[in-house]
């Protein structure tokens, strides 16, 4: 089995993507979405970090975290929430539980893909390239033409901070070449 390697810094930023099981369209209304946030806000109130930035496509979610400074445990985080939200979306939705053996064995629900990609933020550069990469994501997979069109990301509060001009993307296109990362 393959040993997966972690940067775990205290008080370090990262870079996270979590993808759903085999892509599955979770979070396409407004219902899932809610609940997600939610769960965010539920594991934040007992394991506290903040989310710097966060964009929510319909099949994966990719998020910016800050973690306080005596803490690294990320991969916690991201399991409770996962947890979490599998176990409340269960409740609401009607949902197939129809698992693999693999899936069976590891005891892993149908909704999450088995692990997550995290990046560690090495600087304010890699930082902002990780940031417009968030933000420029539902253009990249075209879902909508500019970025200010999709809701369910913090670039409209960029935009409000004056990060971001509102028709902020098309210089970052010709660009998004040089940051193949995540999903």
């Amino acid at each position: 089995m393959p040993e997966y390697r972690r940067v775990k810094l205290k008080g370090a930023t990262y870079f996270f993507t979590l993808v759903t099981y085999q892509r599955q369209r979770i979070f396409s209304s407004p219902e899932p979405i809610s609940l997600l946030t939610e769960c965010f806000d539920r594991i934040k109130t007992y394991h506290p970090f903040k989310i710097d930035a966060y964009c929510i496509l319909p099949d994966h979610i990719h998020f910016i975290w800050s973690l306080p400074e005596d803490d690294n445990n990320y991969s916690m985080r991201i399991g409770q929430i996962k947890r979490r939200f599998t176990n409340e979306y269960s409740k609401r939705f009607e949902i197939s539980n129809e698992k693999n053996e693999s899936r069976k064995k590891r005891k892993e629900s149908i909704i999450w893909q088995r692990r997550f990609w995290e990046h560690w933020i090495r600087d304010e550069n890699d930082l902002n390239h990780h940031i417009d990469y968030v933000h420029y994501n539902p253009v990249k997979h075209g879902l909508v033409s500019r970025a200010q069109d999709w809701k369910n990301s913090s670039f409209h509060e960029f935009v409000e901070m004056g990060y971001y001009d509102r028709d902020w993307g098309e210089n970052y296109k010709n660009d998004q070449e040089k940051y193949q990362f995540g999903e």
